[in-house]
């Protein structure tokens, strides 16, 4: 299958605090990668790392092969990234905003790639109104469309639903699904448990700056004390996982 991403020793620190302590793991193409963290963990600081967008202090990280801070342009090449906000331009319509950025990639036929795209996200009726009458869910989904634009193979997803209601959010989750079924691979950080539950092939937690845990969910279920049979079996959910191994950490840190 291969590497989409290869993180060993990865270090930040911004104002002298160490935000990201040495974190190692590894994402393997046209999987769905969730890393999940509290605020303030560091998630979106790796997220910037990988997408160019901030140099590392310490370590390495590869994207597709190509090292994020000598071959920056190659990685942004392979990569898109969608935010934890809309950057979408209200201005334009929704047409107009997936046109603008296939301009911008310099696609042939913009318009047929912006219709297409209005299809497959359901945006057609609402092509020609302007971005700021969309709901939030329409606005992720125009913003992950516009994302999409000349096929990346990896997508970046920095907590796509925060602030959406539970439909939009089971839409969201309905459209990443898509992209990894199609080959794309997909790094989707969240601090909504039940998100990477249904949607990651992969798991890894970031506490405190560090990677403590990681792997498929039944991988991780299996450092979950075993369940206690009364009429039937309980499985652990992915919270209480999550809540379990962060307590067994800052145990561990005082002792």
């Amino acid at each position: 299958m291969g590497k989409a991403i290869e993180v060993k020793s990865l270090r930040k620190s911004f104002k002298g605090t160490e935000v990201l302590k040495g974190i190692d793991f590894e994402v393997k193409r046209g999987e769905i990668f969730a890393l999940l963290g509290s605020n303030g963990a560091g998630k979106t600081t790796i997220v910037s790392i990988l997408t160019t967008l901030l140099k590392q202090d310490g370590g390495t990280a590869t994207v597709n092969g190509f090292d994020v801070a000598s071959d920056p342009e190659n990685v942004r090449h392979a990569i898109s990234l969608t935010g934890q906000f809309a950057a979408v331009d209200e201005i334009l319509t929704g047409r107009e905003n997936l046109i603008m950025i296939a301009k911008l990639r310099h696609l042939p036929n913009p318009r047929q790639v912006a219709d297409d795209l209005l299809i497959r996200f359901s945006l057609t009726e609402a092509a020609n109104r302007r971005a700021s009458t969309y709901s939030g869910g329409m606005r992720r989904r125009l913003d992950i469309a516009m994302s999409l634009i000349g096929n990346p193979q990896l997508i970046f997803l920095d907590e796509p639903t925060t602030g959406l209601d539970p439909e939009a959010r089971i839409e969201a989750w309905k459209m990443v699904k898509e992209l990894s079924d199609g080959g794309t691979t997909v790094f989707l950080t969240t601090q909504y448990l039940d998100e990477a539950e249904q949607l990651a092939d992969q798991i890894a937690i970031l506490h405190e700056g560090r990677i403590i845990a990681g792997g498929t969910l039944e991988e991780l279920k299996k450092l979950f004390p075993p369940a206690k049979v009364e009429y039937v079996e309980k499985q652990p959910s992915l919270e209480e996982i999550f809540l379990a191994i962060i307590g067994k950490r800052e145990v561990s840190n005082h002792e």
